[in-house]
This record gives structure tokens, C-alpha cells and sequence, in this order.
């Protein structure tokens, strides 16, 4: 017995209510999404951001199956724009079911190994275009249309026309007759170098560039005009058929030889694999290269090969049962563009960056992304008010790409980059001529950069000071109605607790950044950093002090990499500690030398030379030299040298190793013959796996890379990989 519309309107069901709600307004929501990109091509929310919402509404229907109805998008494929002449596809073209994560995929084999076991899979990867349906009739190019709405497309025939890689007439070769009639499923797309010389030439003709690949090559073969799109070098690949006569393959890789044969170009990638787990280490290897190939790819697609076991398995209203799309962790949103500031950097340089409304991309929530420069802000034509599309590629720090034109309302307003440092009130100016970054000369007093100097110099890659994190080192330079305690970094190691314990901060909001008021007063809550409500020193506190004493001992290519000295950062700093062993012999060597260092090069040797040059830097040095600060490295004695066990072999260290710092133990690596690099790949010797390893680990499952328990890691020093690898499930860090 079916529920009316009347049993729904009149539930009790609080719940149930709640849900329909919610359901009308994810539809209406979805509708007008799919209208901005299958008919405008001007979308206004990311991929990753339209697959919550469907999920989200699938979620709903699954709970509540008597909300499902035809005209949910859940039943529908897409839509078409009426501008264009409509045509209707031979047969429907579906969409894929969308997953997100392994287990998923785990799931749909499961549920089509119980029915078709031992069927072979056809890997290949998922590209980022504009799905569009050929039709040939006796080799000709009959007709070519958009996907619309999977029944009915958007004729644009003269515009496929114009794609070199679209052939106008099919050819016999290789044992393959031309059929008569053939329905070709396939991606028109923006190769990325091509895409990226679009952009280029969008900028210098003073133009907005293009968001992404996607919308480019959307935008660009759906011109009324097909002069227009052939201006643009689209190219294509077929994936798949629809409707055929005189042609009967037996598998999906069967008709890809045959379209390859015919003169249609099929994707390099493809694969067919016997396993689950075959297919696993495909998605692997293709989400390392994802940004290597000719194209820009958002997943992988896992098909069964036979198309009579296709056929068998069937479809929903849809989607295809024999395919599931796994789609990588996006890398690119939408979200509102709040205000644009600018910060001033350890080594003076001024950089806008956005303020975001706070998005998840990447696997991580975003607050702030970079912007780079003002030419770049200008360039990119951000306003702030915008939404823009904000990209977050693996651990790259998140950047502004564009803005989102058609969410535009009037209310935006331009960026004006300041004229003088927002933290000292110095003129910004370019260090040198024709530099395109603005910087503040007054590098010593000017405390933004003191403060980040200070909070470099305590990190982890320097002396690493632990309870002296960034919050401290603001404390020091930017007391409120003292003296700061630190005029530069010379100091740092002659700090007392009496210096510390006048220090007085503003409260602020963890979450916001914002002053936190007085309940009692409604002013800004003001308290001491370093002392307790008594007046007697806080336990981090004396820490930081005693962490800092202990800093000195530190070896000598942490104290090059503290100084902050332009372009050097830690592989420059070991390179310069290991050749010269002594900081006054780094000072006194001529450019020649230094710059003939392997790792260092004459810009790094130029900016050192300029660092020396000047009298408070070189007053530096002396104060830490005083506060004993350890300005050598012992060479090295033949007779304690480690077994290099590890020679050779690249690791990758993840989680908490017992009795190591994470440095610590790529240190230890090091010190045994290893190198040691951030993420897995094929390439990888192994990986150490300690306490939480997160996703290196699971990489390194599917790439079927050699993989040692953290516990196990002295051993591995030891003995390398003679140690016994951890893979069983059962062995698995928590």
C-alpha cells in the first residue's frame, strides 16, 4: 500500500518532518545547481560541495524511501539548455554512483563479486571534462550533443567538429570493419599545458582567467558561434558505447582496441586487473600522478569488463550496477571571500591572503589562503565579498585560484594594497629592481617580522624551544604598556624571568582571533603571559627557560637555519654545516665557495654573503656566541661511523615513533645511509608506521610498499628491512 500525499502532510513524526523539509529544499537546491552548470556553465559551488548535497539527499531517501520520487535529482541525470537544438541520445547515457573512500568501494565488489564472481575489472582514470555523445552512421559523423539530462542532450554537432581528435569519418583497420551504426560515450577536455597557456594569455590581455580546466572546456564547446570554440584547443577521449549495429564486442577493452582502430582516441590509462585489490593500487598510483598527466583527473573509474556480465548486473533509473566512480578528496571548493589583509613575513615581504569563510578542502578545514602578491590579486580579479574557488592540493598551502563571476551581486569591493607595513608603519618598496613582491625595510625594529623570525627560530627545523610557540614570541615583541623584552633575536638566549614576568596580553577568542571582553568590565580581557594570578612564574615558563638553555646545545645546521637568511631553510643549512663545520668559516668564505656546495647555488651563497654584510646580524651571532650558544660541529671520528644499513633506501616516517622526534628519526635514517622524503609513492624503500599514521599508511597498503612498526624502528636502523614488515589487518597501528 502506497502513502499519499495526505498521510505524508498529516505524520506525527517530528522527525519525519524535519527530513521532508529538508528534502524539498535539497532538491530545489540541487535543480538550480544542475541549471548553472549543464546550462550556463557558470556553476557556483565545487564538485566535491554538489556530491555532499546529493549524498545528503540520497541519505534522506534511503531513510525515509517514501520521499523518492521521479522527480528527485537522486532519479534524474542532469538537464539541458534550450538555446541549443535538443536531440535525444540512441540509448540513455547514465551517470556514475559516486564513492569516496576504499571501504566503498570494498562494498559495491562485494555486492557484485555475490553475484558475478571472478570477473576482471577495467580500471581508467576519471577525466575532469565535458561528457558528450557521438553518433556515426556508417562511419560518418552523424551528430554530436551534450549529456543534458541522460535522454535528452544540446546539439552541438559543428562545434565537436572542430576537435582534431574527433574524427569526421571513421576508418577499417586491424581486423575492424566500420559498423554501421555506432553511439560513442566520451570527455571533451582542456589538456592542462594548453589550459595553462589559455590563462596565461587571459591575464596579459588584461581578462579574468578561467577556474578550472572543466568550466574552460565547457564554456568553450558550447559557443553559438563554432569559429569560437575552434580558437580553443579542446581535445577528447572515448570511455564508452551506447547503441551499435554491426558491431558486437564481447568486453569493455574489446571495444576500446576497436575504437583506438577506427581512429578514435581512447584513454593511454586504461587497465584491465583481475583483483579488488589490483584495482586499489590503480587508484593509488594514479592519485600520485593525478597532476602528471596530460589531463586534469577528480578520480578513477572501476568498470566489470564483460559487457555481457554488464547487461546481466543492469541499472538503476541512474546509474550503471557494473560501475562505481571513486572520486579523490577534492582539491578544489567554493567559499565566500571575507576580507583580504596582508601579513608581513620573517624575512619583511608583504603577502595579501584571504580570509575565508572556514571550508574542509583537501581533507583539512581551511580559514586562509594565500593570494601572493598584489599583480596576482589584481590578475585574478578577486573582490573581497566574492566567492571564489580555493584549491588545496596535497600539503600545498591553499591559494585563491578565481572568482566566481555569476555568484557576483554588486556588493564586492576591490583590494588596494597598502602602502606602508600594516605591523610598523614603514613604505613598502621592492627589495630590488624589478622585483614583483613588496617588502619592509625596517627589519630589525619592525615586530612582525621579529615576531615570525622568533617563532621560526623556536620551530622544530631550528633550535626547537618547546612552550615557546608562536603566542610566546608575540608576547615578547608586542607587550601591551611595557617595553618589549626583545629588540631582535640577539637576546633570546639572555632572557630572565624577570624580563617575562611584566608581560601582559590581550585575551583572544581561540576561535575567532578576536579580543575576548571583561565579563565585569565588557573591555578587552588583559592578562599576565608569563606569571599566575600571584604574580609567581607559570610552570611554561620556567619550561621555555630551561628549554631554551638546553636550545644551545643544538647542532650547527639548526643555528644556520634559525638566522633566517633569505632562501636558506634546513636541506641548504645541513649542506653548509656538513661542508664547513664552523659558522665563521660559513662567514668568512667568498660566494664562489659556498655557491659550489652541493644544495646551496649561487642565489643561496649571494643572499648569505648579503646576510653577513650587515653589522646587527653579525651582533647577533656574538650575543648567542656569548650566551654559548654552539657555534661548531666536531668533525666526525671514522671510528664511530654507523653501519649504513639503509643505503640508498628513501623512507617515509609517519605517526609517533617511541623515544623519537619525528626529526630525531629522520635524522637517525640519515645518520645509517637513508634518505627520507613526505609522501609515498612507488618509489618509496619503506614506511615507518608509528602511532597514528593516517593516510601514509593506507597508501602504502595499496602501493604494497615494505612497512615497519614504529615499535620495530631500532631494529630497522639495526638490520633494514631484514626486519619483519606489518601488513595483516590485525597488525595495523591504532
Amino acid at each position: 500500500m502506497s502513502t499519499t500525499d495526505a498521510d505524508l502532510d498529516s505524520t506525527d513524526d517530528p522527525q519525519f518532518a524535519r527530513a521532508r523539509a529538508r528534502h524539498e529544499d535539497l532538491a530545489a537546491e540541487i535543480t538550480e545547481h544542475r541549471r548553472r552548470y549543464y546550462v550556463h556553465d557558470a556553476p557556483t559551488i565545487s564538485d566535491s560541495q554538489f556530491d555532499e548535497l546529493m549524498h545528503e539527499l540520497i541519505d534522506i531517501e534511503t531513510q525515509f524511501p517514501e520521499l523518492k520520487n521521479e522527480d528527485s535529482p537522486t532519479q534524474q541525470v542532469g538537464t539541458f539548455s534550450e538555446a541549443f537544438t535538443p536531440v535525444t541520445h540512441l540509448e540513455k547515457l547514465l551517470s556514475l554512483q559516486d564513492v569516496f573512500s576504499l571501504e566503498e568501494v570494498q562494498t559495491w565488489a562485494d555486492r557484485i563479486t555475490a553475484e558475478v564472481p571472478d570477473e576482471p575489472y577495467l580500471c581508467e582514470v576519471k577525466i575532469d571534462g565535458l561528457a558528450v555523445d557521438l553518433v556515426y552512421e556508417n562511419g560518418r559523423l552523424a551528430r554530436a550533443a551534450t549529456r543534458g539530462d541522460g535522454t535528452t542532450g544540446e546539439d552541438v554537432t559543428a562545434n565537436v567538429a572542430t576537435i582534431a581528435a574527433v574524427p569526421q569519418r571513421l576508418t577499417a583497420a586491424d581486423g575492424f570493419d566500420v559498423p554501421e551504426l555506432l553511439e560513442v560515450r566520451g570527455e571533451v577536455y582542456f589538456p592542462t599545458a594548453d589550459f595553462k597557456r589559455l590563462n596565461e594569455a587571459q591575464v596579459e590581455a588584461g581578462k579574468a582567467p578561467f577556474a578550472n580546466p572543466r568550466n574552460a572546456a565547457a564554456g568553450s564547446l558550447r559557443q553559438k558561434d563554432a569559429a569560437k570554440t575552434a580558437e580553443r584547443p579542446l581535445s577528447f577521449i572515448a570511455h564508452g558505447l551506447g547503441a551499435m549495429r554491426g558491431f558486437e564486442p564481447d568486453s569493455q577493452s574489446h571495444s576500446y582496441a576497436a575504437l583506438e582502430a577506427w581512429g578514435l582516441p581512447t584513454s593511454p590509462y586504461w587497465r584491465v586487473v583481475a583483483t579488488i585489490k589490483e584495482a586499489f593500487a590503480y587508484i593509488a598510483e594514479f592519485g600520485e600522478q593525478r597532476h602528471e598527466l596530460v589531463h586534469e583527473i577528480d578520480g578513477v573509474v572501476i568498470k566489470i569488463d564483460r559487457l555481457d556480465v554488464q547487461r546481466r548486473l543492469g541499472a538503476t533509473s541512474r546509474t550503471p550496477r557494473w560501475a562505481v566512480a571513486y572520486k579523490f578528496p577534492p582539491e578544489e571548493v567554493n567559499t565566500k571571500l571575507l576580507d583580504i589583509k596582508v601579513s608581513i613575513g620573517r624575512t619583511g615581504r608583504a603577502t595579501p591572503y584571504a580570509v575565508l569563510q572556514p571550508v574542509r578542502v583537501a581533507g583539512s578545514e581551511v580559514e586562509f589562503a594565500t593570494l601572493h602578491n598584489a599583480d596576482q590579486v589584481k590578475a585574478k580579479g578577486v573582490k573581497i565579498g566574492d566567492t571564489v574557488v580555493v584549491r588545496k592540493a596535497g600539503d600545498v598551502i591553499p591559494e585563491v585560484v578565481a572568482p566566481v563571476d555569476a555568484a557576483r551581486d554588486g556588493s564586492e569591493i576591490d583590494f588596494v594594497m597598502p602602502e606602508r607595513c600594516p605591523e610598523c608603519g614603514s613604505v613598502l618598496a621592492p627589495a630590488a629592481e624589478g622585483d614583483v613582491d613588496l617588502r619592509c625595510p625596517n627589519a630589525r625594529s619592525c615586530p612582525g617580522q621579529l615576531r615570525e623570525r622568533l617563532a621560526y627560530l623556536s620551530g622544530r627545523s631550528c633550535f626547537d624551544v618547546d612552550r615557546m610557540g608562536y603566542i610566546a614570541c608575540a608576547a615578547l615583541v608586542q607587550p601591551l604598556d611595557a617595553e618589549p623584552a626583545l629588540v631582535d633575536e640577539g637576546g633570546v638566549f639572555d632572557l630572565q624571568m624577570a624580563d617575562l614576568l611584566p608581560i601582559r596580553v590581550v585575551v583572544r577568542d581561540p576561535d575567532s582571533g578576536l579580543p575576548k571582553p571583561d565579563p565585569k568590565t565588557g573591555e578587552d580581557k588583559v592578562v599576565a603571559y608569563f606569571a599566575n594570578k600571584d604574580g609567581e612564574p607559570k610552570k611554561t615558563a620556567v619550561q621555555m627557560l630551561e628549554n631554551l638553555d638546553a636550545a644551545k646545545r643544538q647542532p650547527l645546521w639548526r643555528v644556520v637555519n634559525a638566522l633566517s637568511i633569505r632562501h636558506v631553510g634546513p636541506v641548504a643549512a645541513q649542506a653548509l654545516a656538513e661542508h664547513f663545520r664552523d659558522l665563521d668559516l660559513i662567514a668568512s668564505a667568498d660566494e664562489a665557495e659556498m655557491a659550489a656546495v652541493d644544495g646551496v647555488g649561487p642565489t643561496i651563497a649571494a643572499a648569505i654573503k648579503d646576510w653577513f654584510a650587515v653589522d646587527w646580524h653579525r651582533a647577533i651571532i656574538e650575543r648567542w656566541r656569548e650566551a654559548g650558544v654552539r657555534m661548531q660541529d666536531d668533525a666526525p671520528d671514522p671510528s664511530e661511523a654507523l653501519p649504513q644499513t639503509l643505503e640508498g633506501l628513501t623512507v617515509v616516517i609517519t605517526g609517533g615513533i617511541p623515544d623519537y622526534t619525528r626529526e630525531g628519526a629522520a635524522a637517525a635514517v640519515k645518520a645509517r645511509g637513508g634518505k627520507t622524503t613526505s609522501s609515498v609513492s612507488k618509489k618509496t624503500g619503506a614506511v615507518v608506521a608509528g602511532d597514528k599514521p593516517g593516510s601514509k599508511y593506507d597508501k602504502a597498503v595499496s602501493l604494497g610498499v615494505p612497512i615497519v612498526r614504529g615499535e620495530d624502528f631500532a631494529a630497522f636502523l639495526e638490520g633494514g628491512l631484514s626486519v619483519p614488515e606489518t601488513s595483516d589487518a590485525e597488525n595495523e597501528p591504532e
